[in-house]
């Protein structure tokens, strides 16, 4: 029988060099995030904030918590003692309020501007070209307690393997021009976020460096 230590470290040995695990848990009770921590897990990516919190209480305190679903405004307060970084940074409110809630409690938060690149509406996030409107040096500096230090972003729910490899050569691409203009110098900016459990591999082929993947780890979501 399948265990979470054992999936988990089925997927290591696939994984390349230098791309960063974020185990997807949430809706995944204390004890199974316990087993994966137990195998060397550190990196969990929670969606709700009541949950992120519970869990943070309940599990060891060296685990690298990330904030990967849709952020409420009014969610923000509850989370940041706790989180290390937000994926899901989709406007200037958002990421404004961040910065001030950090500064609040005298920490700083890393973040992930979210890219929309799938052809489903549902999806949040900004365009490319919102995004490159949007992030502007003298924005990017007056931020005190917050730093932006890459992107994230999901591709279209598709099986057509062409329509992802677009999408996500499109994230990377974003990336690299951030990069190259408002970030050159800032040797933070380099995270790449994409890629779940049904299409990391091809993530990872357009220049992932941190996946998030749940199902392959936990098996089916407990809702």
């Amino acid at each position: 029988m399948e265990t979470v230590t054992s999936r988990l470290n089925d997927l290591r040995k696939l994984i390349p060099s230098g791309v960063e695990l974020v185990a997807v848990s949430k809706f995944h009770p204390a004890g199974a995030l316990r087993e994966a921590y137990e195998a060397g897990q550190r990196i969990f990516g929670e969606s709700r904030a009541p949950e992120l919190v519970a869990k943070a209480g309940e599990l060891p305190g060296d685990i690298s918590w990330h904030f990967i679903g849709h952020l409420q405004t009014n969610k923000v307060r509850a989370i940041m003692p706790h989180v290390s970084l937000i994926h899901s940074v989709d406007s200037l409110k958002l990421l404004t309020l961040i910065d001030a809630e950090a500064a609040r409690i005298g920490r700083t938060v890393d973040v992930l501007m979210q890219l929309h690149v799938a052809r489903e509406e549902t999806k949040f996030g900004l365009t490319p070209d919102e995004m490159l409107g949007l992030l502007t040096p003298p924005l990017v500096e007056s931020l005190t307690n917050t730093r932006i230090t890459g992107v994230m972003g999901m591709a279209s729910n598709t099986d057509d393997e062409d329509r992802i490899r677009r999408d996500f050569h499109e994230i990377r691409s974003t990336f690299a021009h951030l990069a190259s203009t408002v970030f050159a110098g800032r040797p933070e900016f380099k995270v790449v976020s994409m890629g779940m459990s049904h299409d990391w591999p091809i993530a990872v082929d357009e220049g992932a460096n941190m996946i998030r993947v749940g199902t392959t780890i936990f098996g089916d979501r407990e809702y």
